[in-house]
């Protein structure tokens, strides 16, 4: 004969061995749609410690190839066109309509914002067009090499702001691989000194500027947002490309570009560094304009990878040594004239850059 204490504890065990295969079984389902959803594919590349040393540098390689090709075909191609904030609103509004495209076939997808997150991204577009408008009222005020040098101290920045705000920091190796990249370049960089004190201040201001929206870009495809590279271009581009319009209006570049079209001449390259090109006709103003803005878009989409998988110091560094390499390409293509100080500053600054590559990309 069973007691009631017995049978009362043979129905509790079943009840508990019920309560488990109903978690078991639920726990399973959750596991097969976390898998199911994995197998998904997905637009948005690792973030910066995810990735392998040579999708960095393939990454990398790709972002100097639009870069200097897009410096290269602004200086050989373009002119005198000198209209920065028209230029810029050419290529927020070409990547705005590439990456409308891409939404458009499918290749990925938008995330529902709140209206803090949208804000955020408003404030990002001006940080961006701030930084634009920072850059060409201090190089108005101090001579070019001065600019160049000042702004060379980018990547030291970066690393206060990560300390101090972020609480990041790296290794001590590769501290000491941006020295000859930072001394590389004002060596590479350096000529008549010229500057105001109105000026210096507007110079660094630029350089704090240009870090922290380097940093941003980066923490808004791998922080909290996670936004893919995608998705961060297609809703800052139209933002900017308004209000570079805004700046373009307010400089008079509006009226400067309808004169020089209507003077019947775009006109062509002069001086030492030109290269020997006709004048161009204003219909053959599209097609240029329209080369240069894809090689925008290319150059957006690559430099907003890059910065995700290969970190905001990593692009700061590689400004510096596109700014050697630039100087290099002056020399081959457009008949610049360096000194023997100048090029040992580039060697020096592609030797750190060389040595910050093995330390930093090899240490993640």
């Amino acid at each position: 004969m069973i007691s009631p204490l017995e049978d009362v504890s043979d129905d509790s065990s079943r009840k508990l061995l019920h309560s488990y295969d109903v978690e078991k079984h639920a726990e399973e389902k959750q596991r097969a749609e976390v898998d199911k959803l994995s197998a998904l594919p997905s637009c948005n590349v690792d973030s910066e410690p995810m990735v392998s040393t040579k999708q960095k540098l393939v990454a990398l390689l790709g972002y100097f190839l639009c870069n200097i090709g897009l410096t290269v075909y602004n200086k050989a191609v373009l002119g005198k066109f000198t209209f920065p904030w028209l230029l810029t609103a050419l290529h927020a509004a070409a990547t705005s309509i590439g990456c409308g495209t891409m939404l458009g076939l499918g290749y990925f997808q938008t995330t529902k914002l709140s209206g803090r997150e949208n804000l955020a991204l408003l404030g990002f577009s001006l940080l961006y067009t701030v930084n634009i408008a920072v850059s060409n009222v201090s190089l108005a005020m101090v001579s070019v090499p001065f600019h160049q040098v000042v702004r060379g101290t980018t990547p030291l920045v970066t690393t206060m702001i990560y300390r101090f705000v972020y609480g990041r920091t790296f290794s001590s190796a590769t501290y000491l691989s941006l020295v000859p990249i930072i001394l590389g370049v004002s060596i590479a960089t350096y000529g008549d000194m010229v500057y105001t004190r109105t000026g210096f201040a507007m110079t660094f201001l630029g350089v704090i500027l240009a870090a922290l929206k380097t940093i941003i870009t980066n923490r808004m495809m791998t922080g909290r947002l996670a936004l893919s590279f995608w998705e961060l271009l297609l809703r800052m581009s139209p933002l900017a490309c308004v209000q570079a319009l805004i700046f373009a209006s307010i400089q008079g570049e509006m009226a400067a570009s309808i004169k020089l079209l209507r003077n019947g001449l775009l006109a062509a390259p002069t001086g030492a560094t030109a290269l020997p090109t006709p004048p161009r006709a204003p219909t053959m103003l599209v097609p240029i304009l329209l080369g240069n803005g894809a090689l925008a878009f290319f150059l957006n989409i690559s430099s907003f990878r890059t910065n995700k998988i290969a970190g905001a110091l990593t692009m700061t560094v590689c400004a510096n040594i596109k700014q050697c390499l630039t100087i290099a390409l002056g020399i081959v293509l457009f008949d610049a004239t360096v000194t023997p100080t100048n090029l040992c500053g580039i060697v020096i600054a592609l030797g750190g850059g060389a040595a910050y590559s093995f330390v930093e990309l090899r240490s993640k």
